[in-house]
């Protein structure tokens, strides 16, 4: 099972905030980990919540074909190149200020590679990768991919030296074109030096998450990298005075799900068939893909 983050008790009235465990994903490729925790396994669909970077990426740091089902992965990256493929077909660059959404529901595979014109040289990457529970009726959907270009997202000032760029969901009067399965919210902060924002509630769960400079919370101060999972219903007021970036995500709960290496599933028993069907390379293959990554050697309970 994957490692939860930490929670700290130096919060803010009602607010919990989380230190990210980290985890190396081979080739010395870290992550910081804040979802799933033990005090918050998920916040509204939010199920996994990755942070990585700034790293020189490598050619060793390639993430091989794997498979996924029962969720949607997100890809946000903030600088750095990647190309994803997946047993759809899709062959996509994935850029800053894009959003790439992957519904893997009854089961995808995918990769993540450098750019052919990238490799035998260091490409400094940064970004997010988060993973969303699918809803029980949509778990066994078929599965696709959705780019949504930068160009696309968009961004709106809600304060005096505020950006928010709305990736998924609805907030400060606008919404963005990317498909959802359930009530999602996803927005991409930037807040000049001595910017202030009061952030009303714009779902019925939301944390922020420090990718870039601490902050304070109504008045207590948030460290860089830390996640802050914010009271249900309640506005806060946000002040960056050195500025920061900050990442905005939330929606409704979905309910528990059982996880296991990339499965997401509200039924044990399905995680188990699918490890049973990547051990016996059941999964759709990546066209063009000869690697794949193996099944761990402890199989799910």
């Amino acid at each position: 099972m994957t490692q939860p983050g930490t929670p700290s008790h130096d919060a803010p009235q009602g607010v919990t905030l989380i230190s990210p465990h980290t985890k190396d994903l081979g080739g010395g490729f870290l992550v910081r980990r804040s979802l799933p925790s033990l005090p918050q396994p998920a916040v509204g669909p939010f199920v996994f919540f990755d942070h990585f970077g700034p790293v020189q990426a490598h050619d060793t740091q390639d993430v091989r074909a794997h498979p996924h089902i029962g969720l949607a992965t997100v890809t946000y990256l903030y600088q750095g190149v990647m190309v994803h493929r997946d047993s759809t077909g899709a062959v996509q660059r994935i850029e800053p200020g894009a959003v790439n959404l992957m519904v893997a529901g009854s089961g995808i595979t995918h990769s993540e590679r450098m750019p052919d014109e990238l490799r035998g040289q260091a490409d400094l990457r940064h970004g997010l990768q988060l993973w969303l529970a699918l809803p029980e009726a949509d778990e066994e959907m078929p599965c696709f991919f959705s780019h949504t270009s930068a160009a696309d997202i968009p961004e709106v000032a809600p304060a005096p030296g505020v950006v928010a760029r709305v990736l998924m969901g609805s907030g400060f009067g606008v919404s963005s074109p990317v498909p959802q399965r359930s009530a999602t919210l996803y927005i991409d902060l930037r807040l000049a030096a001595g910017a202030r924002l009061t952030l009303p509630p714009l779902a019925k769960q939301q944390a922020l998450y420090a990718v870039e400079g601490g902050y304070t919370l109504d008045g207590q101060p948030v460290a860089a990298q830390t996640m802050a999972v914010l009271p249900a219903g309640a506005s806060c007021e946000i002040v960056a005075p050195e500025g920061a970036r900050l990442a905005l995500v939330g929606g409704d709960p979905l309910g528990h799900r059982y996880m296991w290496w990339n499965f997401v599933s509200s039924r044990k028993e399905r995680i188990v068939q699918a490890a049973d069907d990547w051990a016996a390379q059941r999964f759709a293959p990546v066209p063009g893909e000869t690697e794949f990554i193996p099944l761990p050697d402890k199989r799910p309970a």
